[in-house]
């Protein structure tokens, strides 16, 4: 804590001398896609960035979890009735094929 001494009332104020500071990084993008967020001035684009990041580390350390019945809700209900005549292990072999799907669709950095 820093102490200011008034002038006029000779008394103390207290003010908070914390101030925090994150740390920077520098991205590189293509022209074009400079061009195109230029015309959004009024984005955050850093915000937009830090966002993306954390969704981003979320995802590759397993924080999104969705219901089952949120799940399915979002399927629909043809869906659901062609999965409910699937047998389990074909039910398993189509979801590890999803994953993968999915891994290399949202990953530009795969572990082997």
């Amino acid at each position: 804590m820093l102490i200011l001494e008034s002038l006029r009332t000779k008394t103390h104020k207290y003010v908070n001398s914390h101030v925090y500071v994150m740390p920077n990084i520098t991205l590189s993008i293509p022209e074009e896609l400079y061009r195109k967020m230029k015309k959004y001035s009024e984005v955050r684009w850093s915000e937009v960035a830090r966002k993306a990041i954390i969704e981003y580390l979320r995802k590759l350390e397993g924080e999104f979890k969705t219901s089952t019945e949120e799940l399915l809700e979002e399927l629909g209900k043809d869906v659901v009735k062609e999965l409910s005549e699937i047998s389990f292990e074909r039910a398993v072999e189509w979801y590890k094929k999803m994953r993968e799907a999915e891994w290399r669709r949202s990953s530009t950095t795969q572990a082997a």
